[in-house]
């Protein structure tokens, strides 16, 4: 078993502490996730690419940039200028011009994700998951912290790992939302790999962040029953 992927949200982040939090995640984490959003796809208004550039010039783990904006296409190139690794766009705002977007990411050098909104079925992206790096699964409604979990998406996760399985494909499976306690196990089971860490299961654990990841990694082991011997993953 794979060891999970851990994605620290930005937007969750003490915005006055920027620097000394990037500079404790980046030694306890995997990713970072930087949502987007324009105030229409998802009504609120979060990170910019301005923001994500200097933090660029502090984070050393990948960059995952979520758009939730209705015209993904306007941001490509600035974010990969900025400091992307991966940009996910959501389905439901690419379907009309997919696979131009995906050359224009993959041409600007990052790497092609893929959101899907609770209620957007897989076959919404089946004829171009082949050039996914990243499927992200949203397990709650957008726009804001702290959310409902929707647990009818776990079907979704497993049906997105056996489609993997059955066609040879590698993408990662990735949930958002909700992503605690009371959730990891059944995201678990179902299928996820990386999991975007927000308020609930990682920035409102505690005061100190440090004692925070040392409460969201006890959390996530002690739900899933399992531990990690030498870096892999094994069962309790």
């Amino acid at each position: 078993m794979k060891k999970p992927i851990f994605s620290a949200s930005l937007m969750c982040m003490d915005l006055l502490h920027v620097k000394d939090q990037l500079d404790i995640l980046n030694k306890r984490i995997d990713m970072y996730h930087a949502d987007i959003m324009d105030g229409h796809f998802a009504k609120n208004i979060t990170l910019s690419p301005a923001f994500l550039q200097a933090c660029s010039k502090v984070a050393t783990k990948p960059i995952e940039c979520h758009l939730m904006v209705e015209h993904p296409g306007d941001y490509i190139e600035e974010l990969a200028k900025a400091g992307a690794d991966i940009i996910s766009c959501h389905a439901e705002t690419i379907n009309h011009d997919a696979f131009r977007i995906i050359d224009r990411i993959k041409s600007a050098g990052c790497q092609f994700g893929v959101a899907l909104n609770p209620a957007t079925p897989l076959v919404y992206v089946k004829h171009y998951l082949n050039h996914v790096k990243l499927l992200t699964i949203m397990t709650v409604d957008i726009g804001y912290s702290g959310s409902r979990f929707i647990p009818e998406v776990l079907d979704k996760i497993r049906e997105a790992k056996v489609y993997r399985e059955e066609h040879n494909l590698d993408y990662i499976i990735q949930v958002d939302g909700a992503c605690n306690i009371a959730n990891f196990r059944v995201m678990d089971e179902a299928g996820a790999e990386s999991y975007v860490m927000g308020n609930t299961g990682l920035f409102g654990l505690a005061q100190d962040l440090n004692e925070a990841l040392d409460r969201m990694y006890s959390d996530f082991y002690r739900a899933t029953n399992k531990c990690t011997i030498n870096g892999q993953m094994s069962m309790r």
